[in-house]
């Protein structure tokens, strides 16, 4: 199995799939072809199901086939899915034009410069290199080739799969979340019950040297925190009587930008901090005015945090901001002025901290005509125009300001696409812990046979599809973030609820490799391609055979 997987692979990564690029319709229709190829698949073609993304210039698609086994009746379902994009090349510099040639790598890594750990790993023979070889075309390619395998004996697999190869995992993980449809779909039709659903997203070391082998329960979840910051502007010849939306922004990202404070906790396991990805000002161009208008953004990964509690500490963080600002400018006012030898008057500031759904209301209540007819329009005009979905929901906020009729310095709070929600196996619900005690009692069995350790985490540590398999996120929470969302329904509708329904467990279990998202990106042959697949066997067995109640 070991050299057809790796044939495979070669295969897929020479198709260069990067996200929001032509590729990943080319990827899709290489697995397309591979599953149609496949005699069982041949024998019952209605069991492939090809979905085009919705509105999609690029025409990709979600490929998805199901496999029942006829050894028995059952219900029960694992979900097998992995996506099908990576990330660009430029990272591979002289190296650029090989990147999806994992043969080629080869060749020219032997006398490259390399790190001395990629050298070590280069001279063992035991890895391959190329960009999605590792993130994640590997763990796809192991799907496939078990699948071919599983389909040869069907008589004798007890069970059902469900494969789910899916595009636009890197930014806006649309793949998955249309890929909903066909779960709820195949669900109703063939009277399917989700078990579990496995995803192939890598695995890594978490320090040189380590050799265990990490099962995923769960996702971390990510929102984005926004900051729209409208304050008060002033020519520089009179630079004290305005008050600086760019100070206001500084302050924030002191405020919140690494901060462990601000780390959330689940069981022991914790996230990382908050992390800034957007600070700008909002002038198109010089002039001698002072900056009245910023926009700021964070990472900001969740274990169990629901989004009240982070509306709430986003809020008085922004609220502390503006109260350094005003503090700061005071000072420097007065030791101005004493160096001038003029008098010192401190200046009061009205300052103000709201969330989109309050300036929402506010609007509403005295808006004469159809609000949401109007910020609608303005989506699509600004969508029309290709405009970043972050920049859209920030230009609502800024109209929304803007109608408003604050002249006051504001900070408006908000959030933006897109939302990944956290899950795990909760330990305190007790099908959820049956689940995660029978995944450690075959991750320790099978450790055994193969003489690797293993050991469970509760959280993938990077943004996956599985956050949209199970949502521990509460209605009142959900309801929340829809609030605070600017123009949700637009931008990002995605189907939380009925997300929230099928509620399957969600677990990683993943090729081994180092450096994803690097161009020394590689993944280890021995354990992905010949004990991965092993393990995964091992735990269709021990699910579909014995009479586990999950």
């Amino acid at each position: 199995m070991k050299e057809e997987i790796i044939a495979l692979l070669k295969q897929m990564v020479a198709i260069p799939s990067v996200n929001s690029t032509p590729g990943e319709k080319k990827i899709g229709e290489f697995i397309e072809g591979y599953i149609r190829s496949i005699p069982y698949f041949q024998k019952h073609p209605d069991y492939v199901f090809i979905r085009k993304l919705k509105n999609d210039p690029l025409e990709r698609r979600n490929v998805i086939a199901l496999i029942r086994g006829e050894k028995g009746s059952t219900d029960k379902t694992i979900i097998c899915h992995g996506h099908t994009d990576t990330v660009g090349v430029e990272d591979f510099g002289d190296y650029e034009e090989a990147a999806f040639s994992m043969d080629r790598l080869l060749e020219l890594f032997r006398n490259a410069d390399l790190p001395q750990d990629v050298r070590e790993d280069y001279e063992s023979g035991e890895y391959l290199f190329g960009r999605g070889c590792c993130d994640m075309k590997g763990g796809d390619a192991v799907f496939l080739v078990m699948a071919r395998h599983i389909c040869e004996r069907i008589e004798a697999f007890h069970g059902n799969l469900v494969l789910s190869f899916n595009p636009v995992e890197e930014n806006q993980h649309t793949g998955i979340i249309e890929a909903i449809d066909v779960f709820e779909e195949l669900q109703k039709t063939y009277g399917l019950r989700y078990i579990l659903a496995i995803n192939n997203d890598y695995i890594c070391p978490m320090y040189p040297g380590d050799p265990v082998k990490y099962i995923y329960t769960g996702a971390v979840g990510k929102v984005l925190p926004c900051f729209y910051i409208k304050g008060m502007e002033t020519h520089v010849g009179q630079c004290f009587n305005g008050f600086d939306a760019s100070m206001v922004a500084a302050q924030l990202v002191d405020l919140i930008h690494l901060n462990p404070a601000l780390c959330d906790a689940y069981n022991g396991e914790m996230t990382l901090p908050p992390s800034v990805l957007k600070c700008k000002d909002l002038k198109k161009q010089y002039n001698v005015q002072t900056i009245h208008e910023a926009f700021v953004y964070f990472n900001y990964f969740l274990h169990n945090a629901s989004t009240q509690e982070v509306v709430q500490k986003m809020t008085t963080l922004a609220g502390q901001a503006l109260a350094r600002v005003g503090d700061k400018m005071n000072a420097r006012y007065k030791s101005y002025q004493e160096l001038t030898g003029k008098a010192y008057e401190p200046k009061v500031y009205e300052t103000e901290v709201l969330t989109y759904g309050e300036l929402f209301d506010r609007v509403k209540e005295n808006y004469d005509g159809d609000l949401q007819k109007k910020l609608d329009e303005e989506t699509e005009r600004l969508r029309g125009a290709g405009t970043d979905s972050r920049e859209i929901s920030m230009e609502i906020t800024r109209l929304l300001t803007e109608l408003s009729g604050i002249r006051h310095p504001v900070i408006v709070f908000f959030f933006a696409a897109p939302y990944c929600p956290h899950n795990t196996l909760k330990h305190e619900i007790p099908e959820e812990e049956a689940c995660y005690r029978k995944l450690a009692e075959i991750a320790a069995e099978f450790g055994k046979q193969s003489n690797e350790t293993y050991e469970l985490n509760q959280f993938f540590p990077s943004l996956t599809d599985s956050s949209y398999l199970k949502i521990d996120d509460s209605d009142q929470s959900i309801a929340c973030l829809k609030r605070n969302f600017a123009q949700y329904d637009k931008l990002y509708a995605v189907p939380l609820e009925r997300m929230k329904k099928l509620n399957i467990p969600a677990v990683n279990f993943g090729c081994w490799g180092k450096d994803a998202h690097r161009w020394t990106e590689r993944v280890h042959v021995p354990y992905s391609f010949e004990v991965l697949p092993r393990l995964i066997t091992y735990t269709f067995e021990k699910l579909f055979h014995e009479e586990v109640v999950l």
